[in-house]
């Protein structure tokens, strides 16, 4: 059986097909073309420049394309990559659906369907309740089928309902626990917090920002959606109801240099952010310690300041 990418060690020879994730063709010092490349399968990304890149490589070599890599893994300044020795399309009669080299998420989508129908009969304040109902009317399916990022956590096809129901989770059993907390604006906070991804991403497959995405951004474009959403439901934009689920979602990275257009000022809106923390994090810190051997320390986690977490015996 076919080795995976992530399987490989240093030196060893890559014999392998993979889904190219993104291709950005850059210069060197001295003005040549190359491209550099993120290959990934079912285990995960490994990175890769293609020197000399020619015309022809350049406009076939695509996000979203199945291709035969050749090479040795290596590693760059501590961090594994590929050294490409030969690469080219797959041919017909070799594997071609993207979808056999994409990661999953562990809950199946007919699960986190039923997941979802559950948290929103959870909300029975009937502004919230019918809020959310249309939003998921229109974006129901990218929601159990896209991703919550193109490379930082929960970076995988279904990730985003994944990560959302389980910060739903987080809400209805943390309210358990302190009463105090408004379970429904906190359900509801966690089912459209990261909505607008679905505006903001192009898709599972090869995943990149679109336009609007790198322009706006998925907090702002949620926030857009839920006003048009609002107004065609006849609601009162100026009601607390409405106020408080705009706060909540618009809140949730909880600083303004993370892209926040304000800061948590209610009880809910703090708690929805510290709970998007942590479980982006464990999801992260899940995601390198399985590629970590043990007893040795993981790769550096961008997302978490660059830190590396030890991996125990246990």
């Amino acid at each position: 059986m076919a080795k995976l990418l992530t399987e490989y060690k240093d030196t060893e020879h890559i014999d392998s097909f993979s889904l190219i994730k993104s291709a950005d063709i850059r210069l060197t010092k001295t003005g040549k073309t190359y491209l550099n490349l993120i290959f990934s399968d079912r285990s995960g990304d490994l990175p890769g420049n293609l020197w000399d890149a020619t015309d022809e490589q350049t406009k076939s070599l695509v996000p979203g394309k199945i291709v035969k890599l050749q090479g040795v893994r290596g590693a760059y300044q501590d961090k594994p990559q590929v050294q490409i020795t030969n690469v080219r399309l797959s041919e017909a009669g070799e594997p071609d659906n993207p979808a056999d080299f994409m990661i999953h998420a562990p809950i199946k989508e007919e699960e986190m369907n039923d997941e979802l129908s559950d948290f929103i009969l959870m909300i029975t304040n009937p502004t919230w309740n019918r809020l959310v109902r249309k939003l998921f009317s229109i974006y129901h399916d990218q929601f159990l089928r896209y991703p919550a990022a193109k490379s930082n956590h929960h970076a995988f096809a279904g990730g985003l309902a994944f990560h959302s129901l389980s910060i739903a989770k987080l809400s209805r059993n943390l309210a358990n626990q302190y009463p105090q907390l408004n379970s429904e604006l906190l359900i509801a906070g966690a089912l459209l917090h990261d909505l607008g991804k679905t505006i903001e991403l192009s898709g599972p497959i090869a995943t990149q920002y679109t336009i609007s995405g790198n322009l706006i951004g998925h907090i702002t474009l949620i926030d857009e959606q839920i006003v048009l959403a609002a107004h065609e439901l006849h609601f009162d934009l100026q009601s607390e109801e409405m106020v408080l689920i705009r706060h909540v979602v618009l809140a949730h990275h909880g600083l303004l240099e993370y892209g926040s257009p304000v800061r948590p000022a209610v009880m809910e809106a703090e708690v929805l952010h510290q709970l998007d923390e942590i479980d982006a994090g464990i999801q992260m810190m899940t995601a390198a310690l399985d590629k970590t051997d043990k007893n040795t320390f993981s790769d550096r986690i961008f997302g978490l300041d660059n830190r590396r977490f030890y991996k125990t015996s246990e």
